[in-house]
């Protein structure tokens, strides 16, 4: 929702892609929460529904890219793109499969280890989103110095968490062997 209401927005001014897009990819996503945004699902989409409306935002956002030749606007996906890259790089620094199902991100972790109600992960990592998105258009720094600021310090939250946190994951493989 953050990234779609981001296009929103720079849509108006940019006008990369027709509004119809965004709305109606806004309104499923409003949709969709409704069923889900809660402590029990009513109706859940597992990967197809994270893969579909990740198409959605990815061909809105190279639309974007592509009609200002900015690629400061990756930033849009920075919260969850820093979660992804860093826990690749991770497991591959353990060693393990990168394309065996894993429960390793930061997501997960606060989630499933520090019991933290998936709602209130979800929008924490919104909300964070949505500050970084606003930034990058309203912040009166150069863009590539904000994105290089932005990506420095979700990194070194990820590295602090799983410093901190990570513990908390082994010990349940261990409980689970």
């Amino acid at each position: 929702m953050a990234v779609l209401l981001t296009l929103f927005i720079l849509n108006r001014n940019i006008q990369f892609i027709d509004v119809n897009y965004l709305v109606v990819s806004i309104i499923s996503v409003l949709v969709f929460c409704f069923f889900n945004f809660r402590k029990r699902a009513k109706c859940f989409a597992g990967d197809v529904g994270s893969i579909g409306i990740a198409f959605i935002i990815i061909f809105a956002l190279g639309k974007l890219i592509l009609a200002t030749q900015d690629l400061t606007y990756l930033l849009l996906l920075a919260v969850y793109g820093v979660d992804s890259v860093l826990t690749i790089v991770h497991r591959i620094l353990l060693k393990e499969n990168i394309f065996k199902a894993h429960r390793k991100h930061v997501y997960q972790l606060m989630a499933n280890e520090l019991n933290l109600p998936h709602v209130l992960v979800s929008s924490i990592y919104t909300i964070l989103q949505l500050i970084i998105a606003l930034g990058l258009i309203y912040c009166y720094i150069n863009k590539w110095v904000y994105f290089v600021i932005v990506l420095f310090v979700l990194s070194m939250i990820y590295i602090l968490f799983m410093k901190k946190y990570y513990y908390l994951h082994t010990e349940e493989l261990f409980e689970i062997s």
